[in-house]
């Protein structure tokens, strides 16, 4: 079905409301994040069957670090924003407005995965290895919260030159509808009266959802190869992740900083986790010398 283009008038916007259940109203942002988890977790469980990991220690760890992920990740957004924040303390708390960074709450997932392998003694890089996927998936679902708050996206489509849009709408429209063949739902939504005005921007939070998706199937294929040690599923994550965030983060219009430097928080951790992920892959290799694998399932599945 073809849609009449945003700039012509008649499209409305579609709502940030999901439901409302009397005082209750439940949000696409906390949809699309817990749709996320939940897959994630139903990917995790099968796997760590094979990987000789018990469900119930996999729900468990979920039940204990979700709440902490998101909660590192609000604050991760609230200190790098906190010029926003600082005369509304109250609007900390409302995240359903948006406003989680995923780094913070990748950073807080990892730390609380490694004390809660200490805590079950659980074998640390078999649960890397259950969260890189996990974290791919999740992040797929969690960026179309994005999409129904219309935020998160990239600058103008063709760009601006002295306040004026170097495209017209109509070409706007049409290199995302036709040039890029993005549905027009999408397309549509994406005509936004935002920083430059009203004008269609990049959906960068589709490119960001593909991207991963992309990954997911990477993963999926790779760790049941013959080169794959077990921990390269995180190496792999910190390393993909990092290189298309990097890239699209180029494009959004609402990117955090570090300070007044004008260096954005997402390359320049982005720059890390890959560094790190390379160095893992070396030391899974070397210092650690972690099993294949395809050799661990064969010796851990779990009845």
């Amino acid at each position: 079905m073809i849609l009449t283009p945003a700039h012509d008038g008649g499209f409305v916007p579609y709502s940030r409301v999901l439901l409302e259940l009397g005082p209750i109203t439940i949000y696409y942002y906390a949809f699309f994040i817990l749709l996320g988890v939940l897959a994630a977790l139903l990917l995790g469980l099968n796997e760590g069957k094979k990987l000789g990991i018990k469900s119930d220690y996999i729900i468990d760890g979920l039940i204990i670090i979700l709440p902490l992920a998101i909660l590192g990740a609000r604050l991760y957004y609230v200190i790098f924003e906190w010029s926003t924040y600082r005369n509304d303390l109250g609007s900390i708390f409302r995240i359903t407005e948006g406003g989680l960074a995923i780094h913070g709450g990748f950073i807080v997932a990892v730390v609380g995965a490694y004390i809660y392998t200490r805590i079950r003694k659980l074998d640390l890089f078999k649960v890397f290895d259950l969260i890189a996927p996990g974290f791919l998936i999740a992040q797929a679902f969690g960026r179309w919260g994005n999409f129904f708050n219309r935020e998160a996206h990239g600058g103008v489509i063709g760009g601006m030159r002295n306040g004026s849009a170097n495209l017209t709408h109509q070409e706007q429209y049409d290199f995302l509808a036709n040039t890029l063949r993005i549905p027009d739902f999408i397309t549509n939504n994406m005509y936004i009266n935002a920083d430059f005005g009203q004008h269609y921007y990049h959906p960068t939070f589709l490119y960001e959802s593909l991207w991963n998706i992309l990954g997911l199937i990477i993963v999926l294929i790779v760790r049941r190869l013959k080169i794959t040690r077990s921990g390269d599923l995180l190496a792999f994550y910190l390393i993909w992740y990092s290189i298309g965030r990097f890239f699209i983060e180029f494009m959004r219009t609402d990117a955090l900083y570090i300070g007044e430097t004008g260096i954005r928080t997402a390359q320049a951790i982005g720059v890390v986790m890959a560094i790190a992920g390379v160095v893992l892959l070396v030391l899974n290799r070397t210092v650690f010398n972690r099993k294949h694998y395809t050799k661990v399932l064969e010796e851990d599945v779990v009845e």
